[in-house]
Formats: structure tokens, sequence, C-alpha cells
């Protein structure tokens, strides 16, 4: 395991996130404030309380993972695409770093910086409503592996695009819609149930859900297949990034 190949190109891609910290932090964090306000406030005022728990309280976990979610994306797509346009992909391929260790690199890094988004939101919310925390271990396990896991999805995207307007396509047509159906600002419990069994085949379901369990230990579908959903995802990501470098795929175009 090349460690200094893994280490060169985290630093570069923190330093370069350092460099936008406006964009990268600042953004995120006032947008997801803004959800606090209207939904927190104004929805909250005449939503009391979703199973025990007040609705401003209620969307937390919703709000940090549909933070977390899209600042992995795009972070890790941006991250391994600029290389392809510039042309300096190619220097990563000739170094002496397996394919593994490229992908660690940029995926640690873009996991990092939506970490400290989410870490930040979940500060800021403290601000706002009364939150309890009852399984801070599970939370943190939910938090790092969702940012692993859709960083990992994130550096597909970023190697899947040919231009910076197919960057944003994902994001805004499938990743969006499946969080805001996710249960983030609901539970599904609420839905028709016809609707509730179709929100089942969203996988958003199960992150927002288990995440949602480690703060008030309750949740839409149970923790196993919560967790069974991240670590599948996961290992279904790390299967795709394994073939992209084995065939070069969008890399030697």
């Amino acid at each position: 395991m090349n460690l200094y190949a893994i280490w060169a190109i985290y630093r570069y891609e923190m330093a370069r996130g350092l460099r936008t910290v406006t964009q990268t932090v600042v953004s995120p964090v006032l947008s997801t404030s803004l959800y606090f306000v209207v939904f927190g406030t104004a929805i909250g005022s005449r939503i009391q309380e979703v199973e025990g728990v007040s609705y401003g309280a209620f969307i937390v976990p919703g709000l940090i993972m549909l933070s977390v979610i899209t600042q992995s994306i795009s972070n890790a797509s941006f991250g391994i695409y600029f290389p392809k346009f510039i042309g300096s992909i190619y220097e990563h391929l000739s170094a002496p770093a397996s394919f593994l260790e490229i992908t660690a690199g940029y995926v640690f890094a873009a996991a990092t910086k939506s970490l400290a988004i989410g870490v930040i939101i979940l500060i800021t919310a403290f601000f706002f409503v009364d939150l309890d925390i009852q399984h801070p271990f599970w939370m943190a396990l939910f938090l790092v592996l969702t940012c692993l896991s859709f960083s990992l999805m994130g550096f597909i995207v970023g190697i899947w695009a040919t231009n910076f307007e197919q960057l944003q396509l994902v994001p805004l047509l499938l990743i969006q819609p499946l969080i805001f159906l996710g249960g983030t600002f609901y539970s599904i419990s609420m839905l028709p149930p016809t609707w509730e069994t179709v929100s089942l085949f969203n996988p958003v379901v199960y992150l927002v859900s288990g995440f949602r369990w480690s703060f008030y230990g309750m949740s839409d579908v149970a923790l196993g297949w919560s967790l069974l959903a991240i670590f599948g995802f996961t290992a279904l990501c790390l299967g795709i990034v394994w073939l992209i470098f084995r065939t070069g795929w969008r890399l030697r175009d």
C-alpha cells in the first residue's frame, strides 16, 4: 500500500477545498439554516410532533443527510473530473499507485470535507432545536459511511462525465429527488399504504431512517436493513470503480 500516494492526493484535494471554503462550507451551511427556518419554523408551527418528536428536531437528521450526500457527490466528482479535463489524469495512471490508492486519496478527501459540513450543520442545529442523540456511536458510523459511500458514487460520476454540465446531471435528476422522497422531511409511515410500499424501494429511505434512529430511537425500517443498504451500496461502488480502472473506461479516451 503506497500511503505516500494516498496522502499526496488527499493533501492536494484538501488544499483545493480550503481555497474555496466559501463555496464548499459556508454555502451549504447557510442553505441548511434556511431549511431550518422555513421547515422548522413555518411548517413546524402546523406540525407539532412526529412520533413524539418535535417537527423541527425530527427533520435535523434528514437535513444533515441531504447536505452530506449532495456535498460528497459534488466534491468527489469535481475532484476526479478536473484532472481529466486538464489532462493530468495520465500522471496518476502512470504513477506507481494502484487504482485503490488513487481512489482512496480522492474519496477520503471528499468524505472529509462532507463530514466536516455534516458536523458543522449538526452543531448549527443545536441553535434552532433541542436535540437528543441517543446513540452517538451509530450516529457517527452512519455519518462516516454515508460520506464514504456517496463520495465513491461521486468519483464514478466524475469519471463518467465528459463535460461540466454532466457533473450536475446525476445529482439534480437522480439524487435530489431520491433524497426529498426518502423521508427527509417526513416519516414514510405518514404516507398512504401504496406510497409507503413504493418508498421502500428508495435506498435513501434506509440511510435517513437509520440515521434518525441514532438520534431518537425511531425509524421507518429496521436498523439491520439500513446497515445492509449502506454496506451493499459501498461494495457496489467499489466494484464499479475497480471495473473502470481495469478497463480504462473514460480514463484513456
